[in-house]
């Protein structure tokens, strides 16, 4: 198949098209960075081109900025499916963020809308949802490595490894559209604290961790497990401190 990676020089998006390639499908890597299919999802610029003769469609665009995320993601959606209908794409798969329905906090309220348009949209679709990457708490912790005192909120998590989840996105982008949602979770429910002293073991550093309390809304669904799923569709092998093993040096 030709199939059209959006977001396909992102954490995700580059292993879901190198496993696509594995695979032998045909592979278009769309991005603003992108060397050959560079599309802006936030005007629509390249899309036709990039799309034109696409059977599948992987969204794994992202923006984590809170002002901007809309623009991308929601907007950037229905710039993208009416781009794929056009084309004639038959399958739309949507990376999204479990929890994304019930975390009240600007990110995760985008992504939900961002599911809405593509549940309401011309192109029969598959959304994936997936817990936290491996990768995502190391780059916030690595973002206050040199801070004596990290403020730890504890709550319950479920981190995967990107890897993984690129092998289920791909799946779901072989077989027919799902109309539905895939959860994609790691393979243990662990504390942060349990992942930030697994953390500061890997790297060799020291710091004083500081319980931080969550109040309201958002304290009561994170501490509720809406970062988790006890029975995702596809369950990851690679627990969060053994994937930390494989990136020393």
């Amino acid at each position: 198949m030709k199939i059209a990676v959006t977001g396909g020089t992102g954490t995700l998006g580059r292993h879901v098209a190198a496993e696509l390639r594995a695979r032998g499908h045909e592979v278009r890597v769309l991005s603003r960075s992108a060397p050959e299919y560079r599309v802006d999802l936030t005007t629509g610029e390249g899309l036709d081109r990039a799309l034109n003769g696409c059977d599948v469609v992987v969204d794994a665009s992202n923006n984590p900025s809170a002002k901007a995320a809309s623009q991308t993601l929601v907007e950037g959606s229905r710039r993208l499916l009416a781009a794929e209908e056009a084309a004639g794409v038959r399958h739309h798969v949507c990376v999204s963020v479990i929890g994304c329905d019930r975390v009240p906090v600007g990110y995760f309220r985008v992504k939900a809308g961002q599911e809405r348009v593509v549940e309401q949209g011309p192109v029969p679709w598959s959304i994936v949802r997936a817990t936290q990457f491996h990768e995502y708490v190391v780059t916030m912790l690595d973002g206050v490595r040199r801070w004596p005192v990290l403020p730890v909120p504890r709550v319950p998590v479920q981190t995967v490894a990107s890897t993984e989840v690129a092998q289920a996105v791909a799946d779901v982008a072989e077989g027919p559209p799902r109309q539905g949602r895939v959860l994609v979770a790691g393979p243990e429910i662990s504390g942060t604290r349990e992942l930030v002293l697994a953390w500061l073991s890997s790297t060799g550093r020291h710091a004083l961790l500081l319980p931080l309390p969550l109040p309201g809304r958002l304290g009561r669904a994170l501490r509720a497990g809406a970062l988790t799923a006890k029975r995702p569709d596809v369950r990851g092998a690679t627990p969060f401190t053994a994937w930390l093993s494989t990136q020393s040096g």
